[in-house]
């Protein structure tokens, strides 16, 4: 892996991490495997089986829009929001040129700001999914409540929620919580496992947990296999 996530990302009061990610995005052409405009690969896999078919969708930490800009070209509407002032613009700037994958025509818009503080204001729902690639594991613990929250109140009954974080063993932290605040960071991001997943949205049902499928360089789609995905459905 060509890429190192440092231990100054992680800031305990929301919206302080801003910065550093402004100034992760800051080199373009820096080789980060999600950098590059590819969906997640178990994101299209849940679109070609039919899993979701029409509705919006919020994109959590969209990034540079990469899977907002895959779903709005599939005829969805979506929203997503970032920390990163920078890679809102990034993203922006894409959308702009119509780099959206195929012709479906939904609509996207992109905000900047923390979808678990003030800036989930803008976040109106209900959404018929939620995605988040690469978030949750970059929250320390206690911000779960804010996340879980935030599902609560715009994820539609009967709508999906998708993810993709760091897989215990392969990548992140497995050290205790607590271990997290003496220490004071996130180690670089926090790993979990399918329990772990199945514990915090214990309330939803499971349609799915697996690993991501890794990718060639030259696929068109993203795949790191140190990444696990999970998809759930709100009880209807």
């Amino acid at each position: 892996m060509d890429f190192l996530f440092e231990a100054t990302a992680d800031r305990w009061t929301p919206g302080a991490g801003g910065q550093w990610w402004d100034s992760f995005y800051d080199d373009r052409t820096k080789p980060v495997p999600f950098f590059e405009d590819k969906p997640d690969e178990n994101l299209v896999s849940y679109l070609d089986r039919g899993l979701l078919t029409t509705g919006r969708v919020l994109d959590l930490g969209c990034g540079p829009g990469r899977n907002a800009l895959h779903l709005a070209g599939r005829g969805f509407d979506v929203d997503g929001i970032d920390l990163s002032r920078r890679a809102v613009q990034w993203a922006r700037e894409r959308a702009e040129r119509g780099d959206h994958t195929g012709a479906g025509g939904g609509h996207v818009a992109f905000h900047h700001g923390d979808a678990f503080g003030s800036g989930g204001a803008a976040l109106t729902g209900p959404y018929e999914l939620v995605y988040d690639s690469g978030c949750l594991h970059h929250l320390p613990p206690h911000r779960r409540v804010s996340y879980r929250r935030l599902l609560d109140r715009v994820l539609a009954p009967g709508g999906l929620f998708g993810l993709a974080c760091f897989a215990s063993p392969a990548m992140g932290t497995t050290v205790p919580d607590e271990h997290l605040y003496l220490r004071g960071g996130l180690e670089g991001g926090l790993a979990f496992t399918p329990g772990d997943l199945r514990w915090l949205f214990s309330d939803l049902e499971v349609v799915e947990i697996r690993p991501m499928q890794a990718q060639p360089a030259d696929a068109p789609l993203f795949g790191q296999d140190f990444l696990l995905t999970g998809l759930f459905r709100r009880p209807a």
